[in-house]
């Protein structure tokens, strides 16, 4: 990744948002329980998801509308404003609520940032192992915010308080923006321009922001792989948000040093992500279930082992072991997210995703202060670890199931990768233009294009060979690997030769949209589909030129 400019510098900025989001997380956290205890902590927790929750689905509009990049550097100058006004109020001793709101405007800011992020990936990736390592070091990254976040917020919050906490976030967010000014991706969105156009010239219509931002719910209505994944990284977060609170009552009521003990949970926390972070660079290059279960297993223990045994010897290294689950299940699931939704409303899903981890989180908050008056902090914590375990299991093998479903088209892809043109295309982008693909038998003697006829469909042979021919002159004879057809869809005219099986052959087809939209996905892609149809196009048979002399 270091040879990737433009991905080094959006997972630099992303370091700084990370800390930020956690380091402000925490501060606005303890401030509240200071002020009101767990019920507080939990209200403020409702105050600041919520919004944000309806709003990440409308905000990742943006994504795939305009370019990704220019919605990341909007993304971090917005949430730098709202944490330094937030910040204002804390140290000028404004009254609580205006404190809330501040802090929620600050929150609701951050969803726009996470879709962007997800979604611009794959733009600047130029290999599939080289988005692979892009996921794995947002994986890190994000780990790395956990603990650093936190640690940040523990040393601020003993030396000055909440204001200066969310004062010096709001200066990082500031150098996050410089890091991606000058990031530039290919054709963004990954559509193609006449669809753009169209995109665009529909935002203007009343309503179409909503109708727009509903295709994420309409992706995941009709996908099964998506709304599976959009699932389990809900569950994760509705845990995530229960955590929230059972930290900070843990910090306050069994370690007993207060704030800081807020920001050493969070930041052990934080160790253990990094930890699993590492493990999923191990574990995620084949089938993702793996890390997914082992990381609600992970999570489950944890959770349940620190109700049984809240001492405050183990406690940091139990809360540790819950880290390596939530950053096995989350780089996981994003990874599974974007190999599997489609791309053209892959900003719309992540929002989706985005929104809904908010509300769970609130969710998460909100039911933890209720739960420890009835079942006491240990019994929530026991009940919460071994609903983790129990979801595992009853998810475990639907998940398998629809990730091999969804892997059923290996022929497909590996043809595909041998493709000079589709070489370069992110893995998510690759998986699904081989799903899309089509067998076509083709017995001896049959004509699969004719010149002058429309192009529909880009070819590629798969066994037994073929004959082209213009103007009734032999070319060449193509055998397995060979491809053929891209000619006429990417110059919109006519087939400029013909196609004759000469053995029994099998072929795979793809149709003239979605071969455009994997095209113009990525530029060495989109590069190389115009120089072989120049070259091609250009190519006259040697009889034809000699009849010229």
């Amino acid at each position: 990744m270091s040879g990737n400019p433009g991905l080094l510098r959006v997972e630099l900025a992303f370091i700084g948002f990370n800390v930020a989001e956690w380091a402000t997380w925490v501060s606005i956290l303890a401030f509240a329980y200071q002020v009101g205890g767990a019920a507080a902590t939990g209200l403020v927790v409702v105050v600041q998801l919520v919004p944000a929750a309806l709003v990440a689905p409308l905000a990742s509009v943006a994504g795939d509308r305009f370019r990704r990049e220019r919605v990341l550097l909007g993304g971090y100058l917005a949430q730098a404003v709202a944490m330094a006004a937030t910040a204002a109020a804390l140290l000028a001793g404004a009254p609580v609520p205006l404190v809330y709101g501040l802090a929620a405007l600050a929150a609701t800011s951050i969803t726009i940032t996470r879709p962007a992020q997800s979604a611009l990936l794959p733009s600047l990736a130029r290999t599939p192992d080289e988005l692979t390592a892009a996921n794995v070091a947002s994986g890190w990254t994000e780990s790395v915010g956990v603990l650093a976040g936190p640690a940040v917020a523990a040393l601020l919050l003993g030396l000055s308080g909440p204001g200066a906490v969310f004062a010096a976030m709001a200066g990082l967010l500031g150098c996050s923006a410089v890091l991606v000014v000058r990031v530039r991706a290919g054709a963004e969105p990954d559509l193609p321009a006449a669809m753009a156009l169209v995109l665009v010239g529909r935002a203007r219509r009343p309503g179409e922001l909503v109708r727009s931002a509903l295709e994420g719910f309409r992706t995941l209505a009709s996908e099964r792989l998506p709304r599976l994944s959009v699932g389990l990284l809900s569950a994760r977060y509705v845990m995530l948000g229960a955590l929230d609170v059972l930290l900070v009552v843990l910090a306050f009521e069994v370690l007993d040093i207060g704030s800081s003990g807020v920001g050493l949970l969070n930041s052990a926390l934080g160790a253990g992500a990094i930890l699993g972070s590492a493990l999923t660079a191990l574990l995620v290059g084949r089938r993702l279930v793996l890390p997914i279960m082992i990381g609600f297993a992970c999570w489950g223990l944890a959770m349940s082992a620190i109700g049984l045994i809240p001492t405050p010897l183990v406690l940091p290294a139990l809360v540790g072991l819950a880290g390596v689950g939530g950053a096995l299940t989350g780089v996981a699931g994003r990874l599974l997210l974007q190999r599997s939704a489609p791309n053209q409303a892959l900003s719309r899903v992540f929002g989706v995703l985005e929104g809904v981890s908010m509300a769970a989180i609130a969710l998460g908050s909100a039911t933890a202060p209720a739960l420890i008056d009835l079942l006491s902090l240990r019994g929530t914590l026991v009940a919460a670890g071994g609903l983790m375990l129990v979801l595992g299991m009853l998810v475990w093998r639907r998940l398998a199931g629809a990730e091999a479903a969804a892997s059923t088209h290996q022929a497909e892809l590996a043809l595909l990768r041998a493709v000079p043109m589709f070489a370069p295309l992110a893995a998510e982008v690759a998986e699904r233009v081989a799903a899309a693909m089509v067998p076509v038998p083709a017995p001896t003697g049959t004509t699969i294009i004719r010149q002058g006829e429309e192009g529909d469909r880009f070819y590629v042979l798969a066994v037994g060979r073929v004959e082209v021919s213009i103007d009734g002159h032999r070319i060449t004879v193509l055998g397995p690997g060979d491809y053929f057809g891209e000619i006429a869809l990417l110059r919109d005219i006519p087939r400029t030769a013909t196609v004759l099986a000469t053995t029994d052959a099998q072929l795979y087809a793809l149709e003239r949209l979605p071969f455009l939209e994997a095209i113009s996905s990525h530029p060495l892609g989109s590069q190389r589909a115009h120089a072989v149809a120049s070259d091609r196009h250009q190519a006259r048979p040697p009889r034809l030129e000699q009849d010229q002399q």
